[in-house]
C-alpha cells in the first residue's frame, strides 16, 4: 500500500465543504442528553467544561492536520503503514476499522432507543435497524460526493431546529448560573473529560483529507467546523442550565429533546415528535461517513473491493443492534465506548504525530 494517496479528480471536493463534514459528524446523537452527564460532575459550571473541551478539540485537530501534512495527500491508513510497517500497520488499521464500525453501532442503537422512547414505542428494533441501514447503504454506495452532499443538506435543513431551542428563554432563570466557578477545578475537568464523548467525530479528518481540493485551506475550515460545534454545544448547555432546575437536570436523560416539549405552535402540538423524527436527517451523514471510512480502510489495507464487504459489515451491525436493546445495555455500552473513544480520538493523535516525526527524522538521517 502506498503511503500517499491521490484521489481521482471526480472525487475531489471543495475544501470549504470540510466545514460541513466536521460539523455534521460532531452533531449527532450526543447532543440529545450530554447536559446531564456534564452537570453531574461540574454542576452549574458545566458550561466552563464545554468551553475547555472545545479548546482541547481544537488542539487535537491541529495535531491531526500536522500529522497529515508530514506525508502530503494521505490518510490514516497510509500513515499507519509507513510508521509501523506493513504487518503491524495492517493490525492497527484493522483496529481503526473496528472503531469506525463501533461508532456506527453507538449512533444507531442510541437513535433507535430515542425513537422507541419518544415516538414509536411499539415498533421493534429490527424494523428501525433495517430501515436506517438500507438508507445508509444507499448513500454509501452512491460514493463520497453523495455522502458529502448529505452532510451539507443535513446542516442546511436543520437550522429551524436550532432556532426553536431558544424558545425556553421565555422561562429562563439566570441565577442558576451563579456563583461562577463554585465547582472546584477537579470537577470541571471531570466534566471536560465527559464532554469528549459528545465531541468525537472530528477524527474523520484522517480519512477525508486526501479528497480535499486545497490542502492549504484544510486548517481554516476544519477549525471553523469545530468552532461552530463548540458554539452550538455551549449555547444548548447554557439554555439547559437556566431553564432546568438542578434537580431536574440531574434526572433528565435527554435534556435537549425535553426542551422541545414546551414549544407550542398553532399547527403542531407535540414538537418533540417532529424533532426526534427529523433527527434522522442529522445522524444519517454520521452513519454514512463512518461506514464509508471503514470500507476505505478495507480497500486501502487489504486491497479488497467494498461491494461485498459492505453487506458483511451491515449484517454485523444489524445483529449488534438487536443484542444491545435495553437501557442498561445501551448505557453500559456507551460508558465503555466513551472510555475507549477518548484515547483513540483525543490521545492517540498526539502519539501518532510524535511517531511520525521520529520516523521522518530517521528517514532523513538515512538518506544523508
Amino acid at each position: 500500500m502506498k503511503v500517499q494517496y491521490q484521489a481521482k479528480p471526480q472525487y475531489i471536493i471543495s475544501t470549504f465543504i470540510l466545514f460541513f463534514i466536521i460539523h455534521s459528524t460532531q452533531v449527532g446523537i450526543g447532543i440529545h442528553g450530554y447536559q446531564r452527564i456534564i452537570f453531574l460532575e461540574a454542576k452549574h459550571d458545566s458550561w466552563i467544561s464545554v468551553i475547555l473541551a472545545g479548546i482541547f478539540t481544537h488542539l487535537v485537530v491541529f495535531v491531526i492536520i500536522k500529522t497529515l501534512q508530514i506525508y502530503g495527500p494521505t490518510d490514516i491508513y497510509g500513515i499507519h503503514n509507513e510508521v509501523f510497517g506493513k504487518w503491524i500497520g495492517k493490525i492497527i488499521n484493522s483496529l481503526y476499522i473496528l472503531y469506525c464500525l463501533w461508532v456506527f453501532v453507538v449512533i444507531l442503537i442510541n437513535y433507535i432507543e430515542v425513537m422507541q422512547t419518544w415516538v414509536f414505542s411499539t415498533v421493534p428494533t429490527w424494523v428501525f435497524s433495517i430501515s436506517i441501514l438500507l438508507l445508509v447503504i444507499y448513500g454509501v454506495t452512491g460514493g463520497f460526493r453523495v455522502i458529502v452532499g448529505a452532510c451539507f443538506f443535513s446542516i442546511l435543513l436543520s437550522f429551524w431546529i436550532v432556532s426553536l431551542i431558544g424558545y425556553p428563554l421565555r422561562f429562563a432563570e439566570f441565577h442558576h448560573l451563579l456563583p461562577v466557578l463554585e465547582s472546584n477545578l477537579t470537577s470541571i475537568l471531570k466534566g471536560t473529560h465527559k464532554m469528549t464523548f459528545t465531541l468525537i467525530g472530528f477524527e474523520i479528518l484522517y480519512v477525508v483529507y486526501p479528497f480535499m481540493k486545497e490542502h492549504g485551506k484544510v486548517p481554516k475550515f476544519a477549525h471553523l467546523g469545530i468552532a461552530a460545534t463548540n458554539f452550538l454545544y455551549l449555547i444548548v448547555m447554557l439554555i439547559s442550565l437556566i431553564y432546568f432546575s438542578p434537580g431536574q437536570l440531574e434526572n433528565t436523560i435527554w435534556a435537549t429533546l425535553s426542551l422541545f416539549k414546551i414549544v407550542k405552535l398553532p399547527f403542531i402540538e407535540r414538537m418533540e415528535y417532529v424533532a426526534v423524527s427529523f433527527w434522522l436527517l442529522i445522524i444519517l451523514p454520521n452513519l454514512m461517513l463512518y461506514l464509508w471510512a471503514a470500507l476505505r480502510g478495507v480497500m486501502r489495507t487489504f486491497e479488497k473491493k467494498p461491494k461485498g464487504v459492505i453487506w458483511f459489515f451491515t449484517f454485523v451491525i444489524f445483529f449488534a443492534s438487536l443484542f444491545i436493546n435495553t437501557r442498561t445495555k445501551i448505557n453500559d455500552f456507551n460508558d465503555f465506548f466513551s472510555r475507549i473513544a477518548f484515547y483513540i480520538s483525543f490521545c492517540y493523535p498526539f502519539l501518532l504525530y510524535s511517531l511520525s516525526l521520529i520516523k521522518k527524522k530517521m528517514t532523513s538521517l538515512k538518506e544523508k
